[in-house]
């Protein structure tokens, strides 16, 4: 393999899992937003708060640059697909800014005003959620505007959520306890077989949506080597629903398993997706090589992220260490 048929290949990478690593660290602080109503007093709305209070601003310099690795390294690519998602886009960015205010006023604010921000933290969570499903959706259709296509995009918009409840309840049962813990683990009971029979559904529906699915996973020997895939993703769902339904189990220290499987499972479900999208970037109009800038500009864009990339994760890393623990409530005097 020659270095101008490595570098796109690089790239993608570091797109593909910087995306991942946004779905997963933002993926659980959006639950959590999207749970905020659920909490019984302000006492414990705070406590959900502060649980992602260190982490959520840092956990979407992942889509930044992944976004950014996007613009620079496919710049046909990044044309495509902003053209195509701009109106979910412009929602997805509305919503993350909308919990970015609400997150600071609501500490600040008079207390009559309270009520009001935890909606707004909540209305930004779900908008940034369904544009995302959305986003997805309409990625694995190859951009198909057609009633299936347009179906298919809903139904990822719609079910989204519950897969990222699922995740913000797993990092409220790690995160806190006492009343709050055993409200997540009630939280968690409800939505993991709605999340489940979504993951089913979906993963039905992609070959329908996307033909070209149906070979690379059904075809021999493919479907014998890709079997772990599903049998995996089914074993971390009903470690999940084991630890859920036991809360004794929770008690005793294994609430982790949760949110760990959680995490497994979107893993799992982005492998997958990779497996059956590739080479494209743009399904079924551009490969990675196509897409690609001039070799020399990656280069030189290799640099960059071979000091940056680093760093981010090390930030990360250290980040979490420091704010490891049990949430207390937000305060900020």
């Amino acid at each position: 393999m020659t270095w101008a048929e490595f570098l796109p290949l690089f790239f993608m990478a570091v797109m593909g899992l910087t995306l991942l690593a946004y779905v997963v660290l933002d993926g659980y602080d959006l639950g959590v937003g999207l749970l905020l109503p659920l909490g019984r007093d302000a006492l414990q709305k705070d406590v959900m708060i502060s649980s992602i209070g260190p982490f959520w601003d840092a956990n979407e310099t992942w889509l930044v640059l992944g976004v950014g690795v996007l613009l620079v390294a496919f710049p046909k690519a990044h044309g495509l697909v902003l053209q195509a998602l701009y109106l979910p886009v412009a929602v997805m960015l509305i919503g993350l800014i909308l919990r970015g205010v609400a997150f600071d006023f609501r500490v600040k604010a008079p207390t009559r005003y309270l009520p009001f921000w935890n909606g707004a933290f909540f209305v930004g969570s779900l908008m940034a959620t369904m544009a995302q499903g959305w986003m997805l959706g309409s990625y694995i259709t190859g951009f198909d505007n057609g009633g299936l296509g347009l179906m298919f995009s809903l139904g990822i918009a719609l079910t989204l959520p519950a897969a990222y409840v699922l995740l913000g309840a797993g990092w409220l049962i790690m995160k806190t306890d006492g009343a709050l813990q055993q409200q997540a683990v009630q939280w968690a009971r409800r939505v993991i077989w709605p999340m489940g029979l979504a993951l089913v559904a979906i993963s039905a529906a992609t070959p329908l949506v996307n033909p070209a699915v149906v070979g690379k996973w059904f075809g021999v020997p493919e479907i014998f080597a890709l079997f772990p895939v599903p049998l995996m993703c089914a074993a971390a769902f009903f470690a999940v629903h084991w630890v859920v339904t036991r809360p004794a189990l929770v008690t005793a220290g294994y609430g982790w398993l949760v949110f760990v499987n959680t995490v497994l499972i979107f893993v799992l479900a982005f492998f997958g997706l990779a497996y059956s999208i590739f080479p494209d970037i743009v399904i079924g109009r551009l490969t990675v090589w196509q897409a690609a800038a001039a070799t020399n500009s990656l280069t030189i864009i290799f640099v960059g992220v071979a000091i940056t990339l680093p760093v981010i994760v090390v930030y990360t890393l250290f980040m979490y260490r420091v704010f490891w623990g049990k949430a207390r409530a937000l305060s900020y005097s």
